[in-house]
Parts: C-alpha cells; structure tokens; sequence
C-alpha cells in the first residue's frame, strides 16, 4: 500500500515541476522580446507645421528643406490605367514586328482527272458543278460578246458558246487540277476524246490568245479564212433547202432544223 502511494506521490511531483520549468522559460521570453522591440509610438505632424506648403498645387509643393516634392499621382479610374502624357499624346502607328516563323503552306499537289459532264459557259469556260474551269491558253471571252459583219451586228458570244457546247456534249474531259477539287475558276489545259478542245476553238475562230501564245498562228489563221469572231453570222449562211430536194411524201415541216 505505501509502495503505491509513493509511486503516485513522485508523479504528481514530476508533473509540478514540469509546469514551474514551463512557466519560467515563458517568463523569460517574453522579458527579452521587451528588452529588443521597445513600445513604437506613432508621431504626427502638426498641421500648423504645413500651413506655409498647404495653398501650393500638388506638383509644386516643396518639403521644408526647400527640395521640390513630388507629383501626387491620380488614382481615379478613368487615369490610374492610362496617365494624363498616354490619354492626351497622339497615338503613332509603327510598323508591324516581321513574323517569329514563316506560315507553313500546303503545297498543292496537280493530278490528271476525268471530269464528267461539262457545261460551257462561254468559249473556253466550262462549268463542272460549282467550280469553273478556264482552258489554258485561251482569254476569257463573254458569251454577251457583239460582233460586226458588213454593219449588222450580231452576237458572236453567244453562237460561240453553242458551238462549244455542241463541241463538248455527253463527252468528258480528262484535265490538270489540283488535287482533292478546287473552288472558284483554276485555269488548267484538257483534252477530249485525245483532242484539245483549245485548239479546236482556235482553228475555228472562236478564240483569243495573249502575246505569245503557242495558238498565236491558228487564230491569225482562222481570221484571214473569216471563220468565228471574224466572219459573219453563221445563222444567215444556212444553206437553203430547194423544192425539188424533197423526197416523195415528205412535207416541209418534216425538214430538220439546221
């Protein structure tokens, strides 16, 4: 029984000292905190000190040394972003910084297709769906061209067009563009049943080339022969059918139109 008692005894005397050690070594660190840091006491200037600065504006106040202060800067809104020299200087355009890289183009590859069911637009211009095609070589010409024959005129566009269109029908072409379709016009070269349709409206008066041109000699040829822009209008040359040309039983109105 004493044994027990003097076991709880020394533990109450262990945990007592321990709390006398705590409490002193706090004491202790608080004293020299003191000792360091001593009490800041805020000192204000008294007003009557500043009366002599207090009319000046903000830019021309001096300090009493007789030193130039300075500026106090705005900080309303509509200046703290942009200062009174940005807002009121005019602006300068410079010139634009050169590019950190070079953009990457794609580079086009052309292939040779068959394209199907062309439609002339005019001589030389044909239509494949939504995309144009300009036959190479050749200037575009307007299907509203007027030509001139012996003061009459006529419309040479027009008849052009038909004859190119009586030239492509139910035929496909075989030409250079570029790959995976295109949009817009693209100017390429083409052949037909292994004929260039280029040359055929060259040979047949129903084009014109640039300077230098390789088809330069076909159409200074098929003008001197009088053949397309540069003849007459082909609707009055039709041949006309005689009477006695028709066969027994057959009427007038059974004659194709030509």
């Amino acid at each position: 029984m004493k044994r027990h008692l003097l076991t709880l005894a020394g533990g109450c005397v262990g945990i007592a000292l321990t709390v006398a050690l705590l409490s002193a070594g706090s004491a202790t660190i608080k004293g020299r905190d003191s000792a360091a840091t001593p009490d800041f006491v805020l000192e204000t200037p008294d007003m009557t000190e500043l009366g002599a600065d207090a009319d000046l504006p903000a830019d021309e106040t001096v300090d009493t040394l007789g030193e130039e202060m300075p500026a106090v800067r705005s900080i309303e809104p509509q200046q703290f972003g942009l200062p009174d020299e940005v807002t009121t200087a005019p602006l300068e355009r410079i010139e634009p910084r050169m590019p950190l890289s070079q953009p990457v183009v794609k580079e086009v590859k052309p292939v040779t297709t068959v394209l199907r069911h062309p439609v002339a637009v005019s001589a030389g211009l044909i239509r494949f769906g939504d995309s144009l095609l300009q036959l190479e070589g050749l200037e575009p010409q307007d299907a509203a061209r007027m030509c001139d024959s012996g003061g009459k005129p006529w419309p040479c566009g027009m008849v052009a067009r038909t004859a190119f269109r009586n030239f492509l029908r139910a035929r496909a072409l075989v030409c250079t563009v570029p790959d995976g379709g295109w949009t817009g016009t693209v100017t390429s070269a083409c052949t037909v049943g292994g004929d260039d349709p280029a040359v055929w409206l060259a040979e047949n008066g129903w084009a014109t080339v640039p300077d230098g041109s390789p088809l330069s000699e076909k159409v200074q040829a098929a003008a001197k022969a009088g053949l397309g822009f540069s003849g007459p209008d082909p609707r009055s040359t039709a041949p006309a059918v005689r009477q006695e040309d028709f066969i027994d039983g057959m009427s007038e109105s059974d004659v194709p139109d030509l």
